[in-house]
């Protein structure tokens, strides 16, 4: 029994949460999309190994038209700085899935676009963005999510 924690330790340290992120249009808000905090965004992140650039992650957020949506996507740390600081890349599916919760997302602006050519509603999410680890278990990031939305974000690692 001793010999089973030191796996499942080491297996909870590929795991991190993201919470608590805040979102601003840079083009045009006029008061048609919904932002700051609004979007609820909450993933669970995995790396792939310990000394993976990799990690996979699924989570839940409000697109700009306040509908829910299923993030499904792929992180990739492009640097790591040894001070905390790392350069990272998600790249995401963001859209409808089949359960009730997530069938709304694609009503509106690019994910209704998405889903009279293919069926489905979505966006692609292409974020870039910086990240601070100011302990080995809390870091704060901002990026841009392509074209130009503003992200601020929360992350916890279980490390």
């Amino acid at each position: 029994m001793i010999g089973a924690t030191p796996v499942y330790a080491n297996e909870m340290a590929l795991y991190s949460v993201n919470t608590g992120s805040f979102v601003y249009h840079m083009t045009g808000n006029h008061g048609q999309y919904k932002e700051k905090f609004n979007n609820q965004f909450f993933s669970v992140e995995r790396k792939l190994s310990a000394d993976s650039k990799y990690s996979a992650l699924v989570g839940t957020m409000k697109n700009s038209f306040a509908d829910r949506c299923l993030s499904l996507g792929a992180r990739r740390d492009w640097y790591a700085g040894a001070n905390g600081w790392t350069f990272k890349g998600v790249y995401a599916y963001t859209g409808e899935f089949f359960f009730k919760a997530f069938r709304d997302c694609g009503d509106s602006g690019t994910y209704r676009t998405a889903k009279k050519l293919t069926g489905v509603g979505f966006s692609p999410y292409i974020y870039h963005g910086l990240q601070y680890n100011f302990t080995d278990y809390f870091g704060v990031e901002t990026g841009i999510i392509v074209p130009a939305i503003f992200v601020m974000s929360v992350q916890w690692s279980f490390r």
